[in-house]
């Protein structure tokens, strides 16, 4: 089955859709598909869903989607950075799901795997836990978190093969892994393909079986607050 595509735009077709659910990897703006980001934007489609730990920065990144108002809802640990996130929320143009960062890793790696559900203490007694189940253990009260099943997982990884194995570099693989293994079809992003064969099988972070399309590009890799210390 073919992989590799020649574009961004190219590795979406057919596979948007207004309302869709879409779950995208990266860590503020370390780790984003930003071609991929960049192609949702040319699509036009609207009304989506976004699972991302965060939404980007006024205008990069994800950022870019909430400036054309194409999203409807964001599911999210950290939304810190953006001040065009922060202005739709409490206008009520976006609907927000607040998840413990631990927690929405783990949503997106459970459905990965197939699990619909899972029991966490993390969140019990505060608004997280407002209208979920809850049970008892070792007498100790945990809630129900539902696993995110996606339509779309977007992601960006440093290597492929042609198969679509997946390597991350450092810490870009942050969110990357399980946001990739949650949706129906996963698109991934790489700055190099690499021949099938010739990826050490131990340095391989994501099997390929997870991955449907993949596209090579070259990427911006923006920082948000660049730091750095004296001589």
């Amino acid at each position: 089955m073919k992989k590799v595509y020649g574009s961004a735009a190219d590795a979406l077709d057919g596979l948007l859709s207004d309302g869709m659910l879409i779950a995208a990897g990266g860590f503020g703006l370390c780790g984003i598909p930003e071609l991929l980001i960049d192609a949702l934007v040319e699509s036009g489609v609207k009304d989506i869903t976004i699972a991302s730990n965060n939404c980007g920065v006024d205008g990069f990144g994800l950022g870019k989607l909430l400036d054309t108002k194409q999203i409807k809802k964001m599911m999210s640990s950290y939304v810190g950075e953006n001040a065009e996130f922060m202005r739709q929320y409490l206008s009520g143009e976006l609907e927000l799901e607040f998840n413990p960062q631990g927690t929405l890793a783990e949503r997106m790696r459970a459905a990965g795997h197939g699990i619909p559900g899972f029991y966490t203490k993390t969140g019990v007694g505060t608004v997280i836990a407002e209208g979920k189940d809850v049970k008892v253990f070792n007498g100790e009260e945990y809630i129900l978190e539902e696993g995110i099943f996606a339509d779309l997982s977007i992601v960006k990884a440093w290597k492929a093969d042609e198969t679509g194995n997946l390597v991350f570099r450092k810490t870009a693989r942050n969110f990357n892994p399980p946001a990739a293994m949650c949706g129906k079809v996963c698109v991934a992003e790489v700055e190099e393909i690499v021949p099938t064969g010739s990826l050490d099988p131990d340095a391989i972070h994501l099997p390929g079986i997870y991955v449907h399309r993949i596209i090579q590009g070259d990427h911006e890799k923006r920082i948000e607050q660049r730091t750095i210390r004296e001589a």
